[in-house]
């Protein structure tokens, strides 16, 4: 149902409720004729065409766009105004339909109570209005929301795929007039890795230990080029299976440790991965790789540095928030570590 449906649908039982609650409690009292059943189906008749026109009223003047004190003196004038008519409408309703007794309705304490009633009503009915109208705006808020991330990881995703088929073939080029055995074994993984980074392309977040998998197969991939140079090491807690983190951010640590730190040593050096469950909850992903950092990198998109932790960055605040952290800082003159936390919770636009 749309929001104009729903409006009188909740306009329609409202005001139909409270004709209902009104004859049954007159009939509790004195009893009610069939004219006064139908005085007061007009008299709550009269309400929702009164209400509507103040929505009307407040629809084309904006009053959502005012501050909390203008609304407020603005709907207390609103409402006063509505509950004098309503006390008028009453008069003429009960003149129209024979039912005035001027010696009772017209007593001072009886117009008061009548008014006093009538703006209890209508605040009500306010109150209502608006706070349907506000929850009404905040989940569409949102949904929104959630679609422009959703189009900003897909997004982000979308550079990934070109960036890690760029370096995977690039390992592959030197294979192939050194050791044509190795360079089949290596596409063989690559068409592995690449079949399953496109099962993932729909998903914000996988199961931990198909990205494990994954990355095993590109540090095997790596292990055929640089042979003795690079040295693999994991620590994985069994908790750890137990998490979801996004397609491709493991793997796009472990690469970009490979990439900036052992490719650039001599010797080569050590790759260690290590996974392991918090005190709260969260996951701690850490990449330990031989190397020296001279300066932080930016984690601001670069074509020149590529899109790797920057596009991690990015993508662990659009899915998580400020509730994951990402840092890269040197241990000791040798090494450098990358180190993730991630929450363990439900994404909520999946």
């Amino acid at each position: 149902m749309n929001r104009k449906g729903l409006y009188w649908l909740l306009q329609v039982l409202g005001w139909g409720g409270f004709a209902a609650v009104t004859i049954f409690l007159a009939s509790l009292s004195q009893g009610v004729t069939a004219v006064q059943i139908w005085a007061f189906i007009v008299l709550a008749a009269t309400n929702l065409i009164s209400t509507h026109f103040l929505r009307y009223i407040v629809k084309r003047y904006n009053w959502f766009k005012l501050s909390i004190g203008q609304l407020f003196f603005q709907s207390f004038l609103a409402i006063l105004a509505l509950s004098l008519a309503n006390f008028v409408a009453q008069i003429l309703i009960n003149i129209a339909f024979g039912t005035l007794n001027p010696a009772e309705d017209f007593k001072i304490l009886v117009i008061l109570a009548n008014i006093f009633q009538a703006i209890l009503l209508f605040a009500l009915w306010f109150v209502m209005y608006f706070l349907v109208h506000f929850l009404d705006n905040y989940n569409t808020t949102l949904k929104y929301e959630a679609k422009i991330n959703e189009i900003r990881l897909n997004h982000l995703k979308s550079q990934l795929n070109p960036h890690f088929i760029f370096n995977a073939l690039n390992s592959v080029r030197a294979l192939v007039d050194e050791d044509p055995t190795k360079a089949k074994t290596a596409i063989t993984r690559i068409s592995n890795m690449l079949r399953f980074s496109l099962m993932m392309d729909k998903k914000q977040t996988i199961e931990f230990g198909d990205e494990l998998n994954t990355v095993k197969d590109y540090l095997e991939l790596e292990s055929i080029r640089f042979e003795e140079r690079l040295s693999v090491v994991y620590h994985i807690e069994d908790e750890a299976y137990s998490y979801k983190i996004p397609p491709m951010m493991l793997q796009t640590i472990v690469e970009n440790g490979v990439k900036h730190g052992v490719s650039n040593l001599v010797k080569g050096g050590t790759i260690e991965v290590k996974c392991r469950e918090g005190l709260h909850d969260d996951l701690y992903i850490q990449v330990k790789n031989s190397g020296h950092l001279t300066h932080q990198p930016s984690l601001i998109p670069d074509e020149e540095q590529g899109h790797g932790l920057s596009n991690t960055v990015q993508r662990l605040k659009l899915i998580y928030g400020d509730k994951a952290s990402f840092r890269i800082f040197n241990s000791g003159n040798q090494f450098v570590i990358t180190e993730i936390k991630i929450p363990k919770q439900k994404v909520t636009f999946e």
